[in-house]
């Protein structure tokens, strides 16, 4: 006996729903993106956001990591590098590691305004997420996870 749910026309709408709310969710993340550049800076695109938290956090902090990590090309990082350095908001500096090589690191400004910009983000989902049990978000975030996996 297998595992998998029977195919049919059940399975194929509740498939299509799913897309569905996939796509919503997505548009909404855009959207989402997009407010948090215009908080961090008015000429702030949404991938100079995605870029500029990437660099912020440390999960990228070279051209060819912001590249992997967003699944983008070259030219496209390199134009948001050079506009978060000319906004003040990332600089490149020697490596700690290396000191020949460089690394990008978010100026005192940029982490500033990423935080605020992170607080209204999380302020919004978060009122929905708390009306949740933890049973069921632990449920959710294991789909998720089973999902992107």
């Amino acid at each position: 006996m297998s595992d998998l749910p029977a195919a049919g026309p059940e399975l194929d709408q509740a498939v299509a729903r799913v897309e569905h709310e996939l796509g919503r969710l997505f548009a909404r993340i855009r959207v989402s993106w997009r407010e948090a550049a215009v908080t961090v800076h008015p000429d702030l695109q949404p991938l100079g956001y995605q870029v500029l938290t990437s660099i912020a956090s440390g999960k990228a902090t070279s051209a060819g990591e912001i590249i992997e990590r967003l699944q983008t090309d070259k030219s496209a990082v390199s134009r948001q590098v050079r506009q978060l350095e000319e906004l003040g908001l990332v600089e490149s500096v020697p490596s700690p590691a290396d000191r020949r090589a460089r690394v990008l690191v978010a100026t005192d400004l940029a982490q500033e305004r990423i935080a605020v910009a992170r607080a209204r983000y999380e302020e919004r989902i978060g009122e929905r997420l708390r009306s949740w049990t933890a049973a069921d978000l632990d449920h959710f975030a294991d789909l998720l996870n089973a999902l992107g996996g």
